[in-house]
């Protein structure tokens, strides 16, 4: 018992580890850029850029557009436009010449015009599908329609028919992308569609007219003014086709119709109360107006009520 060992007398020291040194933390350098997202980057960039030139040609376009306007009314030193070309493009030239009072409508396309300018500057509409689409054409629209009245001024009939067919067209193309990318929002119908849509109908009209005063100024032979009648009425019928055809391709948009009724109203207003006078033409341009509204209402009507049938089903 007495015998014991000092392993049992002592107690067991305890054995202590040293400590390891804490290593450094490694500095992990940033991933490289793959080509991927280079690219990525690249397009993001020049994506942005490109939308901001197409908003600043719409600007100029719009900008140019208003100068001329000012300029075709007189008030920059051009001759207004009703007294160029010798009248050929007055209120009075033809029997298809819409009374003064319609030009008004000027006013107000210019006035949506300057509001979807400055709509589709904003950066929330920057990058914009549907602004990258119709954003050039809508400028297009705009250069054409200045152009139109600097040809008025300085050029021929014939070259201001020209211009303005090239107008329509552009116009025509204009609402068709429209038409192809619907609006998503109120703001989008408003300042885009309508716009469109107004400018559209009103240079349908405005074709008919700047057309009939060249053939009445320069092709048609003076004995032709002894059928103008039955002319004008063959024209305003061609006039609803038209208007027609183009609401059926557009939906059912109200907006176009109504600028080409407004002006078949002042046609008829012009022939009935003013030279050249034609109570024929005053009440087919009156019937036609109607016409050309109702269209496209019923057209709405038929595809709300599909709408409210898929709805219930």
């Amino acid at each position: 018992m007495r015998n014991l060992s000092l392993a049992n007398r002592h107690p067991t020291h305890p054995t202590f580890t040293p400590l390891k040194p804490r290593s450094k933390p490694v500095k992990r350098s940033p991933p490289r850029a793959t080509g991927t997202y280079r690219d990525g980057m690249m397009s993001s960039t020049a994506s942005r850029s490109s939308d901001l030139t197409r908003q600043i040609v719409v600007i100029s376009a719009v900008t140019f557009m208003l100068i001329a306007a000012l300029f075709g009314a007189g008030v920059l030193g051009g001759t207004p436009v009703q007294d160029l070309q010798n009248g050929a493009l007055s209120a009075t030239s033809t029997v298809l010449a819409p009374a003064a009072q319609a030009f008004s409508i000027w006013s107000v396309i210019y006035l949506f015009m300057i509001a979807y300018t400055i709509w589709q500057a904003l950066p929330s509409q920057r990058g914009s599908d549907r602004q990258r689409k119709v954003g050039y054409p809508i400028a297009l629209t705009a250069v054409l329609n200045g152009l139109w009245l600097l040809a008025a001024q300085y050029t021929t009939l014939l070259v201001t028919v020209l211009t303005i067919v090239a107008l329509l067209v552009a116009l025509g193309w204009t609402i068709r992308i429209l038409v192809l990318n619907p609006p998503r929002t109120f703001a989008e119908t408003f300042f885009t569609d309508v716009t469109v849509g107004l400018h559209l109908g009103w240079v349908t009209l405005a074709t008919v007219a700047n057309t009939t005063a060249w053939l009445t100024a320069e092709v048609a032979p003076t004995s032709w003014g002894d059928a103008a009648t039955a002319w004008g009425i063959a024209v305003i019928i061609v006039v609803v086709l038209i208007a027609a055809a183009s609401a059926i391709r557009t939906g059912g948009r109200l907006a176009p119709a109504l600028a080409s009724a407004w002006g078949l109203l002042w046609i008829g207003i012009g022939r009935f109360a003013t030279e050249p006078q034609s109570t024929p033409i005053a009440i087919t341009a009156w019937i036609a107006a109607a016409i050309v509204v109702i269209v496209p209402l019923v057209l709405w009507a038929r595809g709300r009520r599909g709408e409210l049938s898929l709805a219930r089903s």
